[in-house]
């Protein structure tokens, strides 16, 4: 009783200087929770966000996969040899694997090279465009390059397969992208009609016409974009696919992952279990290959590595925020304690002189800073919940998940933080003398 009475009282003549504690405390648990609650949620929105800069995972067969490791340039002819590439009907394998709700998207393709009407030869890749597709867990999904090419500016459309494909899959007219350079230099307009014709399987000559130009800022801006069949059926390997893209939501990678991408049989079994089990870029690739047996899935490395790299810098910067805000808040509660015990000097030394023992005032003091501390906490979590939302909708368009766990260890690091910040002024206190203090020393 008699402690409450002393912490009350003290509340009523420092009720300023309390204020202020519990101010300080409020602002570093709002921004630390803020950092913290963003940072724990900010991997999914990044690899979102990078998600629209291409797919970081590429599957070839392995005949495939073994002529690009041999030869380090590119045949303008195909070969029509089945065994380098993939068959189209196991596209659906990919969204079966254990981290398949991490595929985001998947796209084929398919490259042949065709001559036309200037006799100039051209690059037509086929690719699905906003393609719908039955999975075999029945489950039905829409996938295609248009989500992995947002940074194209279009002039005109996108290709959709959903508006321009009979029910029986096949493409009701011939239309086609073209790049930006190729328009170029072949003076081609939105709505103008190509010849392109092949010599290879059943010597195949076709027309399209021109639905968008793109412009990619790189060499694709020289090819010419379609749908799958079309430019299938110009070699008459309408059942294969030369590459597929994958868009894979993932971990950055550590020391395990990297092992693991080497030679997954080096690891014990707890950590095989725990690679596979977690969305690290290699863990994906190797369970598309079980899937597919006859492919290959490798990380593209360009921006595999360039999500790692960003995520652990942002997770960095938003460690350091917190840690800075919660060192600044230590120091204000040291200064704003020290104060409270100065002015109360007299209070303390007429303490001291009628038995108060040291531990029994030092439990008192901060007793009374870790309750102003607890208040300023709670309402810091709110604070921070609000701050945290708008980094979220602000940087990313949506909204960021609080982690209960956040508020756990925030509230814990501010109890510590508010008990080392008066060790300071607990120690003035204990140097106090009654005598001197009581005549005015």
């Amino acid at each position: 009783m008699f402690f409450i009475k002393m912490i009350i009282g003290l509340y009523r003549k420092q009720f300023k200087k309390m204020l202020m504690i519990a101010i300080t405390v409020m602002l570093g648990a709002s921004i630390a929770t803020a950092m913290l609650n963003v940072m724990l949620d900010v991997g999914d929105k990044i690899n979102a966000e990078l998600k629209s800069y291409g797919s970081n995972i590429s599957v070839v067969s392995k005949s495939a996969s073994v002529l690009s490791s041999l030869y380090e340039f590119e045949d303008t002819e195909e070969s029509l040899s089945p065994d380098e590439y993939i068959v189209e009907e196991d596209i659906g394998k990919i969204k079966t694997v254990f981290w398949a709700f991490n595929i985001t998207d998947v796209a084929p393709t398919y490259e042949t090279y065709v001559t036309d009407s200037n006799g100039s030869k051209v690059k037509v890749v086929g690719a699905w465009f906003n393609h719908h597709l039955l999975l075999p867990t029945k489950e039905e999904v829409d996938l295609g390059i248009t989500s992995m090419r947002s940074w194209w500016t279009v002039d005109g459309n996108w290709l959709d397969e959903q508006v321009a494909v009979d029910d029986a899959g096949n493409t009701i007219e011939n239309l086609a992208m073209v790049g930006a350079d190729y328009a170029k230099a072949n003076n081609i307009s939105v709505g103008d009609e190509i010849t392109l014709s092949s010599s290879l399987g059943d010597a195949l000559t076709q027309t399209v016409k021109v639905y968008g130009i793109y412009s990619s800022g790189d060499d694709e801006d020289s090819y010419i974009y379609t749908y799958l069949d079309f430019a299938q059926a110009f070699t008459g390997m309408d059942e294969y696919v030369k590459k597929i893209e994958v868009s894979a939501l993932t971990t950055p990678d550590n020391e395990l992952a990297k092992r693991a991408a080497i030679d997954p049989t080096s690891l014990t079994s707890s950590e095989y279990d725990l690679w596979y089990c977690t969305a690290y870029v290699s863990s994906i690739c190797y369970q598309i290959m079980e899937v597919m047996p006859d492919t290959v899935a490798s990380a593209v490395r360009q921006i595999a590595d360039a999500e790692s790299n960003i995520l652990e810098k942002t997770e960095l910067l938003m460690q350091l925020i917190a840690i800075v805000s919660i060192i600044a808040a230590a120091l204000g509660i040291s200064n704003l304690v020290t104060s409270s015990v100065m002015d109360r000097s007299a209070e303390i030394g007429l303490m001291k002189a009628i038995g108060a023992k040291n531990n029994q005032i030092t439990v008192l003091v901060l007793l009374e800073v870790v309750i102003v501390a607890i208040i300023g906490n709670v309402f810091g979590y709110f604070l921070g919940y609000g701050f945290a939302q708008l980094i979220g909708h602000t940087v990313f368009g949506a909204s960021v998940d609080m982690n209960g766990i956040v508020a756990v260890v925030v509230s814990f690091i501010i109890i510590v933080v508010t008990l080392i910040g008066s060790i300071p002024a607990v120690r003035l206190m204990l140097r106090l003398k009654p005598q001197e203090v009581l005549h005015g020393k």
